[in-house]
This record gives C-alpha cells, structure tokens and sequence, in this order.
C-alpha cells in the first residue's frame, strides 16, 4: 500500500477525467500544494516527434533519453520488453510533491473519485471497482457515498482536502 498521498481520478475514456483535473489543480496549487500528477495510457503514445534528436536517439536504441532545457527537463525510457512500472514505483520517482494526482490506473489500490458522464452511456465504476470514495458527475442518481458537482472544480478540491485531513494525513 502506499505510503504517499495519492488519489485518482478514474472512469472510461470521455467521462472528462482530463478537463476536471485541469480545474481542480489551480484550487489545490492555490492552497500552497505541490501537486504531482501521474497520467496511465492504455494504448501506445509518444511524446517525442520524428524527426528530433531525442526521437532519432531512441529509434536508434538508447533505453533512456534525457532532454534538459533552462525551463523544464524530461526523461523518457523505452521499456523494449520489460513490463509496465508498478504505480507505487512510478511515484517514487517524483521528487517534491505534496499530493499526487493519478489519471486513469481504475483497478489501483489507491483512493479514487469516479468521473462519470451520464450522457457517454457508460456504466459506473462504483460499487464493482474498490476504492471509489466519491462519485464526480452531472447525473442526478443516488450513491451510499458522496456525489460532487462535475462542474463545480472548487467543490472537488475541498474534498480532496477534506478527505486527507480527515484521514490523518496532512497536506
């Protein structure tokens, strides 16, 4: 289990998973925190484009290829056949954080907020996918646990903040 502050933010593709945590941060970066977030795809992406060194870099074989600039630096590993890192692992190597937000990562053993859209059609994540401890959506049906407003980001932060307070653990 972790020992980090963590929560996530899961439900299918198009629940709004994205624009939520997009509003969410500033009211969390507006209370002092550092706010990590950590983003699972399910399919292949890069980051780098054809063409650029670090692109021609990797296609050549480097596992890892590091770009520095004076504004930011990232490292991007090629896992070749290696599995995908754990999540626990994946946080470990942030380095100063206050909180850790997690996209996607439904089936983690972390504490989650399902995002839910009514109108994508899709099934909730609650009650059949463990560690759901609220439901974020514009639906209007009842859970045995909180609801929050999709569209009220403010409210979804104070329940973030509220929810490690209460849990003992201090942000």
């Amino acid at each position: 289990m972790f020992n980090k502050k963590i929560i996530g933010f899961a439900g299918y593709s198009g629940s709004g998973k994205t624009t939520l945590l997009e509003k969410v941060i500033p009211f969390l970066t507006a209370q002092g925190l550092r706010i990590a977030v950590i983003k699972h795809a399910h399919h292949d992406f890069d980051i780098d484009k054809p063409g650029k060194d670090t692109y021609r870099h990797r296609k050549a074989g480097a596992s890892e290829v590091l770009i520095v600039s004076s504004q930011r630096w990232a490292l991007m590993r090629e896992l070749n056949d290696e599995p995908e890192p754990s999540l626990e692992y994946l946080c470990s190597r942030f380095s100063a954080y206050d909180l850790i937000l997690a996209e996607g990562y439904k089936h983690a053993a972390i504490p989650k907020l399902e995002v839910h859209r009514k109108e994508t059609g899709a099934e909730n994540l609650y009650p059949s996918e463990p560690g759901i401890i609220a439901v974020v959506t514009n639906s209007k049906d009842k859970f045995p646990l909180p609801v929050l407003d999709i569209d009220a980001p403010k409210e979804v932060a104070a329940f973030i903040m509220n929810y490690f307070s209460r849990e003992s653990h201090e942000i």
